[in-house]
């Protein structure tokens, strides 16, 4: 297992659309087991294999309070089965320390294979719901704060990029 880096909002890398998993295979469960690691380390909730510079579409979440039950997602499709929506407050392992509220579907259908490339489908509703379709919209190179309003989205990314400038200095620090 290796703690993979997580790429930050403004980075393009992260408005890369992320291509079909043709076969599951050994270097892809590999990839989701860094992903959990990365995901866990971070901390957070939801990883897309976008956010990890790996441009497939791969998701792995855990939202259980003691980080044991892990889901994997590949390929996922997500379908809202109704037009009511919801605001959530969200955050972004690739946006740190900003949070704001989304409106999404409150109940979708879910669509993917798992990690012996068998299909299943699921539907959800409270924090799956909005957690899948946050990932979702990171393999299709969107983020959370394409959501806010320009001037909020300005001030994400200045304090992020304070944010990351303060990580490398820290790092620096560490190493000394």
């Amino acid at each position: 297992m290796a703690l993979l880096p997580i790429l930050s909002f403004p980075d393009p890398r992260l408005r890369t659309i992320a291509k079909p998993v043709d076969e599951v295979t050994d270097e892809i469960r590999q990839l989701a087991s860094d992903m959990f690691e990365t995901m866990y380390e971070a901390p957070g909730i939801g990883l897309a294999a976008t956010q990890v510079d790996r441009h497939i579409q791969l998701i792995v979440m855990d939202l259980s309070e003691n980080k044991d039950q892990p889901m994997v997602f590949i390929n996922p499709k997500v379908t809202p089965l109704t037009e009511e929506t919801q605001p959530y407050e969200e955050g972004c392992l690739s946006v740190p320390q900003i949070y704001d509220k989304v409106e999404r579907p409150s109940r979708v259908k879910i669509e993917a294979k798992n990690l012996e490339g068998q299909s299943f489908e699921i539907e959800a509703d409270g924090l799956l719901a909005v957690c899948i379709q946050h990932e979702l919209d990171h393999l299709n190179g969107k983020l959370f704060v394409d959501y806010l309003s320009p001037l909020k989205r300005q001030r994400a990314r200045e304090k992020v990029e304070k944010v990351v400038r303060q990580r490398q200095k820290d790092k620096v620090a560490v190493k000394r």
